[in-house]
């Protein structure tokens, strides 16, 4: 059984939240979820935001920041996510201007994660599945995570974009042990085309996911559903349930 907690990353319901974010959190934890990636603080101050999840009773495990963000203002953002009380801050995304040359890439996230810890975040790189195109017989990611120190940078997996590019996820979360403390738990569909899919109705290999997780340093689950075929929250609710179905 998985001993870790259970979050959301809020860009799945982003629809929601862009219309009444406080009102999107309370319903995330009323479906009893224990923490919440961030994407995005919309418009709401630290103190303020901290406010809002402290009375909810969820954590704020980690944030999505864009490349473009980090790079601007990398101080401001650190100083935001501290406050809110994140352990991590996370790359969720290389414009396709970045995506030729993943050792200089691994340089610079090297660099954004040493700052990152030297002030107290861990530093992550969410990946999709285009990491996954292979440069002299190596993919991208694996480029990307051996010429950074996994000091600085570590990556948080993501289940579908694994399968959607080959990869069995449990596979790959033990081909890099000790360095996903953060994964995305999201499900794909059986029906063709394949799409995102409410954890255990689809086709992963949950049983195998979670026993390579318990055993290879991650330390928490993030639900994450990119488009829902309805409410996101009734998504979010089915994903809970058979998660603590599988797990129970």
């Amino acid at each position: 059984m998985p001993s870790s907690p259970l979050a959301v990353q809020m860009y799945t319901v982003r629809a929601a939240a862009a219309q009444d974010f406080s009102g999107a959190l309370q319903k995330v934890a009323q479906l009893g979820y224990d923490a919440v990636e961030l994407a995005g603080t919309y418009n709401l101050s630290a103190p303020e935001l901290r406010q809002i999840l402290d009375n909810l009773g969820l954590k704020c495990v980690s944030a999505h920041v864009s490349l473009a963000d980090l790079r601007a203002d990398l101080d401001r953002q650190i100083d935001t996510y501290l406050a809110l009380g994140a352990a991590y801050l996370a790359c969720p995304f290389l414009p396709p201007q970045e995506r030729n040359d993943y050792r200089a890439i691994a340089v610079e996230l090297n660099g954004l994660g040493e700052r990152c810890r030297a002030q107290g975040l861990q530093f992550c790189y969410h990946h999709h599945s285009f990491e996954l195109e292979q440069f002299q017989g190596k993919y991208g990611l694996d480029i990307l995570l051996e010429q950074s120190d996994p000091a600085n940078v570590k990556l948080q997996v993501d289940t579908y974009w694994l399968q959607a590019g080959g990869i069995d996820p449990a596979d790959y979360i033990r081909k890099w042990s000790g360095r996903v403390p953060l994964l995305h738990l999201k499900d794909m569909s059986a029906t063709e085309p394949s799409t995102f899919a409410e954890i255990g109705t689809g086709i992963l290999d949950w049983p195998g996911i979670f026993a390579a997780a318990k055993t290879n340093g991650v330390e928490w689950y993030i639900v994450e559903q990119d488009t829902c075929p309805g409410d996101p929250f009734e998504s979010l609710k089915i994903s809970i349930e058979n998660y603590r179905h599988m797990t129970g």
